[in-house]
């Protein structure tokens, strides 16, 4: 089966995310994973705008109708779940990488922790204990979108 591979991320997010968020989707599907997004703007149109330079498949989990998805996207999947289509996402993912962060992008992660789904952070959500600690299943950081995508690539073939 085809690696799926879930990019989440702010809809409002900076230039630098969606620079980012392109290069990962675009080195995603450069390595054959189908780029799994939550559909909209920001970085998830950045996401499936590298996909698809790439020649890659995007595929968009909406919150809502099909009305709603960016212009970059192979695939359409109107959910009308709000925001849990978020649960959608992740569970359909093999991988989760995060780029940015926002209230909606922490959901993701924690629904992927909890599945045990690996998560690649890349400028996002950090996991720490009152004492500042990592936590033990805490999403891995990465610094660049090709130590993400490396990070992301190695999690699921083990190692």
């Amino acid at each position: 089966m085809t690696l799926q591979v879930a990019v989440c991320g702010p809809r409002e997010c900076t230039d630098v995310e969606q620079a980012r968020a392109r290069t990962v989707g675009r080195l995603l599907a450069e390595a054959g994973a189908v780029v799994l997004t939550g559909g909209g703007a920001g970085v998830m149109a950045a996401a499936s705008a590298g996909a698809r330079e790439a020649g890659g498949l995007a595929v968009g989990v909406l919150p809502g109708a099909r009305t709603e998805a960016n212009p970059d996207l192979s695939v359409a999947l109107a959910t009308h779940l709000g925001e849990a289509r978020n649960a959608v996402l992740v569970a359909s993912a093999d991988v989760v990488v995060v780029v940015g962060g926002s209230w909606g992008t922490l959901s993701e992660v924690a629904l992927a922790r909890r599945r045990g789904t690996p998560v690649v952070t890349l400028g996002g959500w950090q996991v720490r204990d009152a004492a500042g600690r990592e936590l033990p299943d805490a999403p891995l950081a990465a610094a660049t979108p090709e130590q993400a995508v490396e990070a992301a690539l190695a999690a699921v073939r083990g190692g």
